[in-house]
């Protein structure tokens, strides 16, 4: 309880600025609606309401602010109404029996994380071995680490269509490959530098001590190193599994998918259905705190298996 007071806190803060901010993110909307059931509002017209700010209009319309609340197509939903329809798109059609409806969030999720959890995986198997090599090579240390940092001021939205037509051109596209690879890239300089900086965790003096012992190199590496890099290791997976999951969700927006929670943002872009794009955002952000929550859980139990606190 100690620990989830904060959470909590937080959460209702969100909440609390969502809610003000419905309002002005809607009056437009509820004013061009009120105009048009011939209700009277001011000013009268959508052109002349054009240049005046939305807090003059809910000051000049206070009756209608309680209607930006309620749009069917808002600019900005309530947290009521991405709820809603987020149990209708997952819930909801889970007890009718149609969970991997391609209508459910609940196959959108499956798609992404699919193409997530291999990204993650590809991008921690190299962020390891990279991390290895830097930790144990001058000459890859030098060379690797300066490519590994410029790597990351590309942005991934300029990337990701690189990658997705490359991946075309190699016919492997519409295999959840590209957006695998995408994945990979966002996930692999995290764990990376978290794992040189575990990987060189441990004192000298600890060092010296097993050279006394006439320990192996790789009786350093397994008995010192890899250990005391555990909760490096752990902490830049959480962070890896997150961004993996932002890398999946882009590399869905360019290939015109229609799988996937990317998909469903952009299909609800493009169709002008923001319920649509909130509730697959909604799915994501669950995804991701799920996702983190479980490394978290077995970071505290390989800590503690290993006599560490997590």
């Amino acid at each position: 309880m100690r620990a989830a007071l904060p959470v909590l806190t937080v959460l209702a803060a969100i909440l609390l600025l969502w809610y003000l901010a419905v309002a002005p993110m809607n009056i437009r909307g509820a004013l061009d609606l009120a105009e048009r059931s011939g209700r009277a509002v001011t000013p009268e017209t959508p052109l002349a309401r054009q240049d005046v700010s939305v807090w003059r209009l809910m000051a000049q319309n206070p009756g209608q602010i309680a209607a930006a609340y309620e749009l069917d197509r808002p600019r900005l939903p309530t947290p009521q109404q991405v709820g809603g329809e987020l149990w209708k798109t997952t819930g909801e059609m889970a007890l009718r029996g149609r969970a991997m409806s391609k209508r459910s969030l609940i196959y959108h999720a499956a798609v992404t994380l699919r193409s997530t959890l291999w990204g993650f995986v590809l991008g921690t198997a190299l962020g390891i071995l990279g991390a290895v090599a830097i930790v144990y090579s001058r000459v890859v240390d030098m060379s690797l680490m300066p490519w590994a940092i410029i790597s990351q001021t590309i942005p991934i939205v300029a990337l990701a269509p690189m990658i997705i037509v490359l991946s075309s051109q190699l016919g492997i596209e519409g295999r959840g490959v590209p957006k695998a690879i995408i994945a990979a890239y966002l996930c692999y300089f995290p764990v990376l530098v978290g794992m040189v900086k575990g990987l060189r965790a441990p004192a000298p003096s600890q060092l010296d001590l097993l050279q006394t012992y006439s320990a192996s190199g790789l009786q350093v590496f397994l008995k010192l190193r890899l250990p005391s890099s555990v909760p490096y290791l752990f902490t830049s997976l959480k962070i890896g599994i997150a961004a993996s999951l932002v890398g999946t969700i882009v590399g869905e927006l360019p290939t015109g998918a229609i799988s996937g929670l990317g998909a469903r943002i952009l299909i609800g872009d493009q169709f002008g259905t923001p319920l649509a794009i909130w509730a697959a955002l909604l799915a994501a952000a669950l995804m991701a705190g799920a996702l983190v929550t479980l490394l978290d859980l077995l970071q505290r139990i390989t800590l503690k298996r290993m006599g560490m606190q997590a």
